[in-house]
């Protein structure tokens, strides 16, 4: 079980370097074009690029940020509940979670391969093939449904969630900075 987990860790871990390459990328592109715009240079499809760059950061960073328990999470009702019932409670919210990123994982992938088909370019100043940037969504998507799925193993086996422990670790560094 170990050489998975490595592979996993090191699979969210690369995800999170690409979301973290794609926001270098939305900073570079901004600082390029203010540059070019104060000598009177216009970069074309920078906008575009940026805009595709924001949603590889976003979809990119999903699975990352749910390992270490950073996204969204309301545990006030769960976090009430004894041990019994809120493992089935954890249990239920991550079929529930699977369910719905599967779904959303199955729908960009169709969007993303019918973009591909009809080779769909961008209607920008910069001809994009659009179906490149798309495929951060079906991947990153994909990456956090592994995630879930890996949680779901680790609650059913009787283990802590991984997001839990995170969370719990910063608290006890007096660390709130994620809680809401």
């Amino acid at each position: 079980m170990k050489p998975l987990r490595r592979v996993l860790d090191l699979l969210y871990a690369t995800a999170g370097g690409l979301a973290a390459l794609s926001l270098l990328g939305i900073f570079l592109l901004m600082m390029a074009q203010m540059a070019a715009r104060e000598i009177g240079v216009q970069v074309p499809g920078t906008d575009d690029l940026a805009a595709y760059l924001c949603v590889a950061t976003t979809f990119f960073a999903l699975a990352a940020t749910f390992k270490r328990g950073e996204l969204i999470r309301v545990g006030m009702g769960i976090d009430k509940l004894g041990p019994v019932a809120r493992r089935i409670a954890e249990i239920l919210a991550l079929l529930l979670a699977a369910l719905v990123v599967g779904t959303i994982m199955y729908w960009t992938a169709q969007e993303t391969l019918f973009s591909f088909e009809i080779e769909e370019v961008a209607q920008g100043t910069v001809p994009f093939l659009v179906w490149i940037p798309k495929l951060a969504m079906p991947l990153g998507s994909g990456l956090l449904l592994v995630a879930i799925l890996d949680e779901l193993a680790r609650v059913i086996a009787g283990l802590k969630p991984a997001y839990v422990a995170a969370a719990e670790e910063r608290a006890a560094r007096g660390d709130f900075s994620a809680e809401v």
